[in-house]
């Protein structure tokens, strides 16, 4: 990730006032964000607020050394890339400064390219340092394999469409939908097609934490900030910076953490737990949830402005008992190819309603593999509430058959009888469509 330089959070700190004027003045100019100090009490105080990509320190300032400076912002912020200037180079001092962890030391008079090349090499070294931490916490959040997302029917058609249109941009996007429905599927594959597709895409569950623990996992916390916290972490934030958090479970989230994450999405600033420094994050959010975040706003559940933030785009995922077709897919999938499947086991599965949707099924149809016999999937290794499922009397079966031949040839009138169109709205082939229309009797004109 390349960090542009509008992105860089730069403190110069010299005691001579002009020689910061001037230098502020041109990295304003070059688009840093830039502060000043004219004494280490400044800086140190400054450090309080803000965190910084970069400090500039000057060796000797009336109040403290250089190097004893570097030692105190070191206590407080082990991230900062910070770079020396002296107009008395040693190379004792030299060494003593890299000891401590600066970037680089230069020697004054300085010119200001070569300052600016220095400071954006630095940005750059922090930023790799942030790759590193991002793509530890992508290896602990793997996904299984095969965790791609399928589907023929008309409502899921719909969605991918969707997907392709609002990934590469960067705004935020809400999913909602059933429990089971695939919604991480859904943020994992916007995150594919979007321009951070390079980058982490760092899931957490609001569900499954407790709020002072999730506002530490969202947000980081300082050495001492609670009971146990033994050193400071950066939160999932800092991690995800100029990548994609998915916050899953969004409905959850305590009032109090929902005003916090209001702030990041309106200007990307926030702060760790038990610190009054300002902090910054350029991330893309993707939230999920299972609850109707309308409703739970006008009950006073969920802020009004959080939702309107999140809603401008939303993605519905249908319940799997709505897409019609796809069930087969599915149990193809979940089963692998080494697997036969009864006669009849497609149907008889369709006429269970799955209220847990598609984690259901796979976890019904791991449950059927390891009873089966021979490789055979079949009805009764199935649980009880799926097998016992009695088929429909010939009647409804009747009623279904009219209303499905209704709704083909309503789509196909509604597209002038084109084939390809009337195909596509349905969510089938042109070959199937042929076979719809010779089943139920449609005139094919």
């Amino acid at each position: 990730m390349t960090v542009s330089q509008k992105q860089i959070e730069l403190l110069i700190v010299d005691d001579d006032e002009y020689l910061t004027e001037d230098l502020q003045t041109y990295f304003l100019r070059q688009n840093f964000r830039v502060q000043t100090a004219n004494t280490a009490a400044d800086a140190l105080a400054l450090m309080q607020q803000h965190a910084f990509h970069v400090a500039v320190f000057d060796m000797h300032l009336p109040d403290l050394s250089g190097l004893e400076l570097v030692r105190r912002f070191r206590e407080t912020d082990a991230d900062c890339e910070i770079i020396m200037l002296t107009g008395e180079g040693s190379i004792e001092t030299a060494v003593e400064a890299m000891k401590l962890g600066t970037t680089d030391y230069l020697t004054k008079p300085v010119r200001l390219k070569e300052l600016e090349a220095v400071i954006s090499r630095a940005a750059e070294t922090q930023t790799l340092r942030k790759q590193n931490q991002q793509l530890k916490e992508l290896i602990q959040q793997q996904l299984p394999s095969g965790s791609e997302m399928i589907g023929k029917s008309a409502s899921m058609q719909s969605v991918f469409r969707l997907i392709e249109r609002v990934g590469p941009t960067d705004k935020a996007v809400l999913i909602q939908g059933e429990s089971g429905t695939g919604k991480e599927l859904v943020a994992q594959a916007i995150h594919r097609v979007s321009p951070l597709a390079d980058f982490p895409l760092i899931t957490i569950n609001c569900a499954a934490l407790p709020e002072q623990l999730l506002e530490s996992e969202l947000f980081g916390h300082e050495k001492g900030a609670f009971t146990g916290a033994t050193s400071a972490k950066p939160g999932l934030f800092e991690v995800a910076d100029g990548g994609t958090l998915f916050v899953d479970e969004i409905g959850e989230l305590a009032l109090p953490l929902q005003a916090k994450l209001l702030r990041v999405l309106e200007d990307g600033s926030f702060r760790r737990v038990g610190s009054i420094q300002e902090r910054r994050a350029n991330v893309r959010l993707i939230a999920a949830t299972n609850r109707d975040l309308a409703a739970a706003s006008k009950a006073g559940e969920f802020r009004e402005d959080l939702y309107y933030r999140l809603n401008v785009i939303t993605i519905s995922l249908p319940p799997l008992r709505e897409r019609e077709g796809d069930l087969a897919l599915l149990l193809a999938k979940f089963a692998g190819n080494s697997w036969e499947l009864e006669s009849g086991l497609v149907e008889a599965l369709c006429r269970y309603d799955w209220p847990g949707n598609i984690r259901q099924l796979r976890n019904a149809v791991e449950r059927a593999k390891i009873l089966a016999d021979d490789n055979l999937l079949e009805l009764k290794n199935f649980p009880e509430e799926v097998a016992t499922i009695e088929p429909e009397d010939e009647a409804t079966t009747a009623d279904l058959g009219q209303l499905t031949r209704q709704h083909i040839e309503q789509i196909y009138d509604a597209n002038q009888r084109n084939k390809t169109k009337a195909a596509q709205a349905l969510g089938v082939s042109r070959r199937a469509l042929y076979r719809l229309l010779e089943k139920y009797g449609i005139e094919s004109k």
